[in-house]
């Protein structure tokens, strides 16, 4: 691979660089998963093969376990399937994602030995397992794990020591790499890609990584000179930097020490008040309104949970009413709750609401995220079909255009989600020609556009961590 180097760093172990220099949106590399497979939640709906979801899947006649689209995918997956099916009969039942990874894992080594390709920069032997850094609960599962995985494990394949398996278990516990959906929108699965394993982490980093057609890319947020360390970010920067110290030291065992955790940039941002004509709010009142926000989070987030989307509507008004004439709209916890409402009204079918609040995340996340961080190109695409669904056709284009920018040096142009863009982006320029030609016309059309096949992304409100938050697996 002559696009990177590995080296050493002063204080972050092993690390990659640049060997010449990128653009925002190159491609630094790409590179397929060791191993992968679907999380045990989503097993009957997620595609084992090709990691689509599909409402009709054809299920596996001999383990019961694996679903595949049609015969092509399960032909394609059966190299992988096939040793792992006759261990499920034996075992008599399925193990968890976990041990169903690190089999895989191992049955992929015992095939093709520890380096699978020429580009490949390390082996997992040279991984960090961080075992000896887990704490007392989490190594009682890690233990239970290996219990398990023994007795999951064939007897006819090759036997491994306990140190072996440890190692496996430890290194897809802090390397696992969230596999998305076809279109980038939900987390199904985990691999592991060993190359991505060496890219270290800063809050702010030059680097972004997604899942495209079944593989990794490393692609550059920005112009990386020849030799500049290639960084992604392990956590979301939404996070105050405590936050996010603790969240990497207790899930990657590392201190952060980069220059936004060092600075606290933007932490002021992230818990401010709101000026209104060059008068603030004392700080009292800030940690007031904050403190309420934070115990009405924790109430929505329980609503949330039970599905009593009403509720949530019910407290995120509440909140909103209350604090946001005190918080600024970079306010993390005041941006929470927009975000909150916007999806729950969207799903609702309450259009002009959720395209306001959708409005309102989007221009807060402006101040605080780099320009072309995928979250904003993501929020973006949200507000824009928000918009469109509102009637709102001129800032619909905007958001839908602003989008389609960042995105196509997140995922590229050949990424699903950028080609679904693609579409919106063309649709809205041409309602937006109509609409400024003849809005009576336009909105004549548009009411029959709707009753046809309306542009949607009303999917049930999922947890708030999931989408393309935390893109690195973390058992939890």
């Amino acid at each position: 691979m002559d696009s990177v180097a590995v080296f050493d760093t002063p204080d972050k172990g092993r690390g990659l660089k640049a060997t010449k220099e990128f653009w925002a949106g190159d491609v630094i590399f790409s590179e397929p998963s060791i191993a992968a497979v679907v999380f045990d939640s989503l097993a009957e709906r997620i595609c084992h093969s090709c990691f689509r979801r599909q409402d009709k899947l054809q299920r596996c006649g001999q383990c019961k376990f694996a679903h595949y689209c049609d015969r092509t995918c399960q032909r394609a997956g059966w190299a992988e399937h096939k040793i792992e099916c006759s261990a499920i009969k034996t075992y008599g039942k399925v193990p968890n994602e976990n041990i169903r990874l690190v089999a895989r894992i191992m049955w992929r080594l015992e095939k093709d030995g520890g380096v699978i390709s020429d580009m490949q920069l390390t082996t997992l032997d040279e991984l960090e397992d961080h075992v000896a850094d887990m704490q007392e609960d989490e190594l009682q599962e890690f233990k239970v794990d290996i219990h398990n995985f023994l007795d999951y494990w064939p007897r006819n394949s090759k036997q491994h020591t306990i140190d072996v398996i440890s190692h496996i278990f430890g290194v897809i516990n802090c390397n696992g790499f969230t596999i998305s959906d076809q279109r980038g929108l939900q987390a199904v699965g985990v691999g592991l890609f060993p190359n991505l394993c060496l890219v270290n982490h800063d809050c702010w980093p030059n680097c972004t990584v997604i899942l495209n057609h079944g593989k990794i890319e490393l692609r550059s947020l920005g112009k990386i000179e020849e030799g500049e360390e290639l960084t992604v970010s392990y956590v979301d920067y939404l996070n105050l930097s405590e936050e996010r110290q603790r969240l990497l030291k207790t899930q990657y065992f590392f201190d952060c020490t980069c220059q936004h955790c060092k600075n606290r940039t933007n932490d002021d941002l992230k818990m401010a008040g709101r000026e209104v004509d060059g008068v603030k709010p004392s700080d009292e009142e800030v940690k007031e309104a904050t403190d309420y926000c934070f115990e009405m989070l924790e109430k929505m987030d329980q609503a949330r949970l039970k599905g009593d989307y009403h509720e949530v509507v019910k407290i995120c008004r509440k909140c909103i009413e209350k604090t946001e004439p005190v918080l600024a709209d970079t306010h993390i916890y005041l941006q929470r709750m927009w975000s909150t409402l916007s999806e729950v009204q969207a799903y609702l079918q309450y259009f002009d609401d959720a395209a306001e609040y959708s409005r309102r995340m989007v221009e807060g996340y402006m101040k605080l995220y780099h320009s072309n961080n995928a979250a904003l190109g993501m929020a973006a695409m949200r507000a824009g079909v928000n918009h469109w669904q509102a009637g709102q056709i001129e800032v619909s284009h905007g958001m839908i255009c602003k989008a389609y920018a960042i995105l196509m040096v997140t995922h590229g142009p050949t990424h699903p989600i950028t080609k679904d863009l693609e579409a919106m982006r063309m649709q809205t320029e041409m309602e937006l020609r109509m609409f400024k030609q003849n809005e009576y016309v336009y909105h004549s059309m548009r009411e029959a556009a709707l009753k046809n096949k309306p542009m949607t992304m009303m999917h049930e409100p999922k947890s708030v961590d999931e989408g393309i938050k935390n893109l690195f697996h973390r058992r939890k």
